[in-house]
């Protein structure tokens, strides 16, 4: 009876192990495999152990670019996202009922809808001299000339921060709710003023979640394919984009296969390194 006690939990969890063996394990596996395979235009693909796709993607200076653009285009709509997300968050965390739960409805709102047509709407807002935003800026004066918006790393981060904000948002709030007010009115009352509240005491609190949301933020925005694709088109390629038009455009899967387990390796690395960051700012802070 007791050693049924302790299987059971194994035995319970081993029909998804086996689904997610089978949806992202073998995948992966046969991606890895697929990227030391050899590929010609009139041959194919040849299933030959060759280090040729590594050696082109770590040494052609065309691929580094690629993942320099993805990397930093990550980095910028992860900033912006926690400059405007973590006040959005503290905002909303001091908001009363109802307008707390209308507000975070409007904040969630990106979530509920797909990020294909998120995104084809800010193309619609970006889009050249007619755009939605050149012609308002060019109406009240602030600009001469319409501002290049479509394929430009401008465009690609501002419809990414708007995709991916409530993430930083939902995380920052988390780490609110563990935050005690009477703290904040116990320093106003011994004669802190509200930027050395904000900066001594709330600031610190909410830092892990900051962090834990710049993960989920620089992740996905370093993995996105519908917004750099749309916005940034064939102009502006970042890793993802490149991965699909090799596997799909040039049928070099091999080459694809290497730019995408480069890609989801290096953003494994990050996640691991900032993830200890955050755990160890968690332990700092609530240990």
């Amino acid at each position: 009876m007791g050693g049924d006690m302790k299987s059971a939990p194994y035995l319970l969890s081993l029909p998804a192990l086996l689904l997610f063996g089978a949806i992202v394990i073998i995948p992966l596996v046969m991606t890895v495999l697929l990227s030391f395979h050899d590929w010609g235009q009139y041959k194919g693909i040849e299933p030959v152990f060759v280090l040729k796709n590594w050696h082109e993607v770590f040494t052609d200076s065309y691929f580094l670019e690629m993942f320099w653009r993805t990397f930093r285009i990550a980095f910028f709509v992860t900033l912006l996202a926690a400059v405007l997300g973590a006040p959005e968050a503290y905002i909303l965390n001091r908001m009363k009922s109802p307008w707390r739960g209308l507000f975070l409805l409007v904040i969630l709102g990106p979530l509920l809808i797909s990020v294909v047509a998120r995104t084809l709407g800010w193309a619609l807002l970006f889009g050249g001299n007619s755009g939605l935003i050149n012609k308002a800026l060019v109406s009240m004066g602030l600009i001469s000339a319409p501002l290049p918006f479509m394929f430009t790393e401008t465009g690609v981060i501002v419809a990414l921060t708007h995709v991916l904000m409530p993430y930083m948002v939902l995380a920052v709030w988390a780490a609110l709710q563990r935050l005690d007010p009477q703290i904040e009115n116990a320093a106003v009352a011994l004669g802190a003023g509200p930027f050395t509240v904000l900066r001594r005491i709330v600031l610190p609190q909410v830092m892990p979640g900051i962090l834990s949301g710049a993960i989920i933020v620089f992740a996905l925005a370093a993995s996105a394919f519908a917004t750099p694709a749309i916005i940034g088109g064939r102009r502006l390629k970042v890793a993802s984009t490149l991965a699909y038009d090799e596997f799909l455009n040039t049928l070099n899967w091999p080459l694809g296969a290497a730019v995408a387990v480069l890609l989801l390796v290096a953003l494994v690395a990050i996640v691991v390194g900032a993830s200890r960051l955050v755990e160890r700012r968690y332990a700092q802070v609530f240990g």
